[in-house]
């Protein structure tokens, strides 16, 4: 086993390894896993990855489960990352990508999360997860709680998209709907989770579900033969992803993976609810709760995340920014990449289309560069959202 221990990722207090925590006792922030990375260097030279299996345990090393016996998979990780040349031509970036995260198990990339978390709840002797969730979340829960014979129990506003609720209730999640946003979600978790003896897997409230997602600069890394995009850019609701692949990006570098440059990381969200954004603007390290939180992409109804300083930290660092856009931009968007490229992606995804446009309007993006575009869900999810249009 490789992990060294737990660290807050704000006041940097250290916790040992495997011990069921949710958040750093003395702040109240999240937790991320430490590894001895000088030891994975000496025994897993990179190019040993290329024959392994095709998901993201072929990272097992730099992830925390400790026995082989308590991965709980469904094959997620090591989607696609398309070349989508008729899309580039459109907005005039000569190699642009998109990563697919459509093509995981439950349709999307919240399986990478969901894989660890889980894996990690059955290893530490978890029965019963609780999450709040604005749709896809709860659906890769629902999936590998019951693959894993654990106890679900799953909170979503009463408008989340159908085909979420139904997914979680037919892979037998005890599913309760709450007229409201998923910060009401979650805190009807926190209120029952003691009594119930649930264990909370809300977005960083726990350390391994962005171990999962730090995966996806592993694999951006490993298909673009080590070298990293001149650009990355991701919808962020909880922010997740983009906090893990800054992670994964650290931790390839310290051990002679790849070099110090960084991508430029680019946050998009919806103008109805834009809480990094507005702080990214502002010059400040936390976000506050963006109040009267409303867009189509449910995903992006995330009015408080508690990673917020971390989305920041890596926008800043990276030389990136944020970028808000219209449920009306996003919905079009969704059309256009559907028409050019075959691709009928979340609107979540379909938001960094018109993201990137403003891009390069500004003049932050140029035409030479390499840009990745993330699509994190399957657009056959939203279809209440589609039907607006």
């Amino acid at each position: 086993m490789n992990v060294t221990h737990l660290e807050c990722g704000n006041c940097a207090r250290s916790f040992p390894a495997r011990t069921l925590l949710n958040l750093c006792t003395d702040c109240g922030k999240p937790l991320l896993v430490r590894y001895d990375l000088e030891h994975v260097k000496k025994t897993l030279p990179k190019e040993s990855l290329a024959g392994r299996q095709a998901d993201l345990w072929r990272y097992k090393e730099l992830l925390p489960v400790d026995d082989p016996a308590n991965v709980v998979s469904l094959g997620e990780g090591w989607t696609p990352l398309l070349s989508v040349p008729r899309l580039g031509a459109a907005v005039g970036i000569k190699d642009l990508l998109i990563k697919d995260e459509s093509q995981n198990p439950t349709q999307s990339f919240k399986a990478r999360g969901m894989t660890t978390a889980v894996s990690m709840a059955l290893e530490l002797g978890v029965k019963k997860l609780a999450v709040p969730s604005a749709g896809n979340a709860a659906g890769a829960l629902a999936a590998y709680a019951a693959r894993a014979g654990l106890e679900a129990h799953i909170f979503m506003p009463s408008d989340t998209p159908r085909a979420n609720i139904i997914e979680c209730q037919l892979t037998g999640a005890h599913v309760t709907l709450i007229d409201g946003l998923i910060t009401d979600c979650g805190a009807e978790v926190a209120r029952r989770k003691e009594a119930e003896g649930w264990f909370d897997v809300s977005t960083l409230k726990e350390p391994y579900r962005v171990e999962g997602k730090k995966t996806l600069g592993y694999e951006l890394a490993e298909q673009l033969n080590w070298t990293l995009p001149d650009v990355i850019v991701y919808p962020t609701g909880g922010g997740t992803g983009l906090i893990g692949m800054w992670k994964a990006f650290d931790e390839m570098e310290r051990m002679g993976w790849i070099g110090s440059d960084r991508p430029k990381m680019v946050t998009v969200q919806a103008a109805g609810c834009a809480p990094i954004v507005t702080a990214f603007e502002a010059g400040k390290r936390f976000a506050d709760e963006f109040p009267n939180a409303a867009t189509t992409a449910s995903g992006l109804r995330v009015p408080k995340a508690i990673g917020d300083f971390l989305i920041l930290d890596a926008i800043r660092a990276s030389g990136g920014t944020a970028v808000a856009v219209t449920d009306e931009e996003l919905l079009n968007a969704a059309a256009e990449i559907g028409g050019l490229e075959g691709l009928f992606v979340a609107p979540e995804g379909a938001a960094c289309l018109p993201a990137l446009r403003k891009l390069i309007k500004f003049e932050l993006v140029s035409a030479n560069d390499k840009v990745v575009l993330f699509n994190t869900g399957a657009g056959v999810k939203y279809l209440e959202s589609f039907s607006k249009r």
